[in-house]
C-alpha cells in the first residue's frame, strides 16, 4: 500500500529545505535532558508527572520522564521541564 504524502512534505523532499520547518508543522527542540519546547501544538491531551502527551498535526508527541511539568504554554508553543527520558511520535492511523 502506497502512503500519500502532503504537498508540503513532497516540496521539502524535492528541495534543500528538508531541515526547515514549514508553516503549521510542529517544531520540537530538546535542551539536554531537562527541557522540551514544542511549537505549533494542538493542546495537551494527557498530563502527569511521568508522561505529558501533546496533540500535533499528524498525531501526538509523548514526553516521558520524571517530575514533568508544563512550565509555560501559549497558543503557539509550550515548554515541558523535568527529567526527560524520551520524546516519541505517535502517528494517527
Amino acid at each position: 500500500m502506497v502512503k500519500r504524502r502532503g504537498w508540503i512534505e513532497r516540496l521539502a523532499d524535492s528541495t534543500d529545505l528538508q531541515g526547515e520547518a514549514f508553516p503549521g508543522q510542529p517544531l520540537v527542540e530538546l535542551y539536554g535532558d531537562r527541557r522540551v519546547l514544542i511549537e505549533h501544538h494542538g493542546g495537551v491531551t494527557e498530563y502527569g508527572r511521568e508522561k505529558i502527551q501533546v496533540k500535533v498535526r499528524y498525531g501526538y508527541l509523548c514526553v516521558c520522564g520524571g517530575c514533568l511539568e508544563l512550565a509555560c504554554m501559549t497558543a503557539e508553543q509550550l515548554v515541558i521541564t523535568g527529567r526527560i527520558d524520551s520524546v516519541s511520535i505517535i502517528r494517527r492511523r
